[in-house]
């Protein structure tokens, strides 16, 4: 029985899917980076969303999901705008200037952050001293990334990654906002509605911020990346999320949140010649064991909001 259970959790399906949440997850950093380089950034995660959205809503209703009823609506606008709002209007105007494997690794620092929420906001955790290691460690990391990216890029650079680490308190902040209130029963109804709302709130601010006038000229190679974004990253790789979790244990599932940072540190070197100095590998390896540890910490104990706090990217 045991080896029909390894058999059945290796087979071809399950080694496709998780290429698809480490690899395309991986690399959806540096088709952000791509897309944003003259699209602008509201408009781009507004389009991607929106767009995602809507295909996500609709397989829901072939599906005959049961549709969203009352108070449900309120939540899914309340959560989609701290989860795609606020996390990817930060993430998109950060990557205008911030290489995307950076990006990667403080993005990586959700599980920390939902941690920390879930302690001391929602007080649905205790906190140990192997947690406060933990979490001091990856504080360590995103330090040194800081620290020496202002040395090399700036101001500017520093406000970028304040910007990506405020869009991960607001995803993590939706992340368990989300485990208190009344949603949807189907995942793919629950991420259609907030990415559907979250992509409109977005094309809003874009709208708002008059992104579009004078229409820019806007690359081919940026089309492409929002295409693939879209297409791949978002509602391919969201379903083999999906699937994962119904076949396997969460634990190894969010085993992508520290395996993305390493794919997408080595595409932006490889593709977007993004130098990888000493103090970032320093850092990544402050921020990946943090990581690492927090994951593994909970695969004992029962689902909380850290097993779906990177539903990314």
């Amino acid at each position: 029985m045991h080896l029909r259970r390894q058999k059945r959790e290796l087979d071809a399906r399950t080694v496709l899917a998780f290429a698809a949440i480490y690899i395309i997850w991986g690399s959806s950093f540096y088709a952000i980076r791509v897309a944003v380089a003259t699209m602008p950034p509201f408009f781009a995660a507004g389009l991607r969303f929106s767009i995602a959205g809507a295909c996500l809503c609709l397989w829901s209703w072939l599906r005959s999901d049961p549709p969203p009823r009352g108070h449900q609506w309120r939540n899914l606008i309340v959560v989609g705008a701290f989860m795609f709002l606020g996390t990817y209007a930060g993430l998109f105007w950060a990557e205008k200037t911030l290489p995307s494997g950076i990006a990667s690794l403080l993005v990586a620092t959700i599980p920390v952050w939902t941690l920390l929420l879930e302690v001391f906001v929602f007080k649905l955790a205790a906190l140990h001293i192997r947690t406060v290691l933990a979490v001091l460690a990856g504080l360590v990391g995103v330090l040194l990334i800081a620290l020496n990216e202002t040395e090399t890029a700036g101001a500017v650079s520093t406000f970028a990654c304040l910007a990506i680490l405020a869009s991960e308190i607001s995803w993590a902040f939706a992340t368990v906002l989300s485990k208190r209130v009344s949603l949807p029963s189907t995942p793919i109804a629950t991420a259609g509605w907030q990415m559907l709302f979250g992509g409109l709130m977005l094309l809003l601010c874009s709208s708002l911020a008059r992104e579009m006038r004078p229409p820019p000229h806007i690359a081919r190679e940026a089309i492409i990346a929002t295409v693939y974004l879209i297409v791949a990253a978002s509602v391919l790789s969201f379903t083999a999320y999906i699937w994962l979790l119904a076949r396997m244990s969460p634990t190894k599932v969010a085993s992508y949140a520290y395996v993305n940072p390493v794919i997408a540190l080595a595409l932006g070197w490889w593709l977007g010649k993004e130098s990888i100095t000493v103090p970032t590998l320093l850092g990544a390896g402050c921020i990946l064991a943090s990581v690492s540890f927090i994951i593994f910490a909970k695969a004992g104990e029962p689902k909380s909001a850290l097993e779906e706090s990177g539903v990314r990217n």
